[in-house]
């Protein structure tokens, strides 16, 4: 069965109907592509990615001339910002909308992700295309597994160790435990170099090595031991959070699929995603993720293209009778929280006395 959540006062959505005979998808499809919005954008690509460079440049730059201060801390805010941006252009290249070659994207993503930021590239790529293919379903999705978390009330029935230990309180918990986000990364990426799968294991062990001696390196040998610790734990922490802010509003609190509940691939796309409203600052800050409809459905489409392709998928899902849903940032989050409280009200019934 599929898990329907409460629409919200403002929310923009409309009911499902029988859907119509056919690929609704390639009819879509067809639109999106005849309106160019699925060509490469090297110019936007290229600006971006200078921008980001520079901006990297700049905290390190900063980092250094400032010392072994307090005022240091500030560069490690700036650098919390900057290394989300980084992952951004990472996810970016990894659904192959910058570069037209295979090989230029895995390079120049692994050298933002594991060089650049400490994360795994390839661990990524594996974890955020199973995230892709079915999003929100309980067994397929691993952005829904329930590791620390219950997604579903399903789940907290069966929940045990950390997430029935977490799951009374865990709406609370939630921004919280983002701040553990870029510390998760992290070992992930580095757990992963013992999968023997993992394509061009080495070259990520080395990159991913050279990147934490580096930073390490930068900390201890320019700032005192207890400068270095806070820097470090301002600076990831934040990382962590940022990130969460990202990804949060995307799925949480929208629909849930489990067993064989699979819908056609158009439906399985936007009923399971958000859109958050917003304008240009919006865009840069959530990295176009913010259209997370039209990205589902098209995730090699150029995240500049996205705010155009917005309107001829919100318009077609209105002409099919399918529920298109788009919020507020703010009413996002709390459209996560009340399903995360929601989905762990079974582990709270159970800890009350009979």
């Amino acid at each position: 069965m599929t898990t329907v959540t409460t629409r919200h006062a403002g929310d923009t959505a409309a009911p499902t109907r029988e859907r119509r005979p056919g690929s609704d998808f390639s009819r879509l499809a067809k639109q999106i592509k005849d309106a160019g919005l699925m060509r490469r954008r090297p110019v936007y690509y290229g600006v971006r990615m200078a921008l980001v460079t520079a901006a990297y440049a700049v905290g390190w730059l900063a980092f250094a001339t400032i010392g072994d201060t307090w005022w240091t801390l500030l560069a490690a805010v700036f650098l919390a910002a900057v290394f989300g941006q980084v992952a951004l252009v990472a996810h970016d290249i990894g659904h192959r909308q910058v570069f037209r070659r295979s090989r230029s994207s895995a390079l120049i993503g692994r050298l933002a992700a594991n060089m650049g930021i400490g994360m795994g590239y390839g661990w990524w790529q594996d974890k955020h295309s199973r995230h892709h293919a079915n999003p929100n379903h309980e067994e397929l999705d691993p952005d829904v597994a329930p590791d620390i978390l219950v997604w579903s009330q399903a789940q907290a029935r069966r929940a045990t160790g950390l997430p029935r230990l977490l799951g009374r309180v865990q709406a609370y918990l939630f921004f919280p435990l983002l701040t553990l986000e870029g510390f998760n990364l992290h070992v992930a990426g580095m757990r992963a170099l013992a999968d023997r799968s993992l394509k061009q294991r080495r070259i990520e062990g080395t990159l991913l090595v050279a990147h934490f001696v580096l930073y390490l390196s930068a900390l201890f040998l320019l700032l005192s031991p207890g400068k270095a610790v806070v820097f470090l734990l301002v600076h990831q922490c934040l990382f962590g959070v940022y990130l969460g802010a990202i990804f949060a509003p995307n799925h949480k609190g929208m629909p849930t699929l489990n067993g064989s509940d699979r819908p056609d691939f158009l439906r399985r796309q936007v009923l399971t995603s958000r859109n958050v409203r917003g304008n240009r600052l919006t865009d840069v800050a959530l990295g176009g993720l913010n259209y997370q409809i039209e990205h589902h459905l098209f995730p090699s489409m150029p995240s500049p293209n996205l705010r155009k392709a917005q309107l001829l998928v919100h318009r077609y899902c209105d002409d099919l009778g399918v529920a298109y849903l788009q919020t507020s940032l703010i009413a996002s989050y709390g459209q996560a929280l009340r399903s995360l409280h929601q989905a762990s009200s079974p582990l709270r019934q159970q800890s009350r006395p009979a």
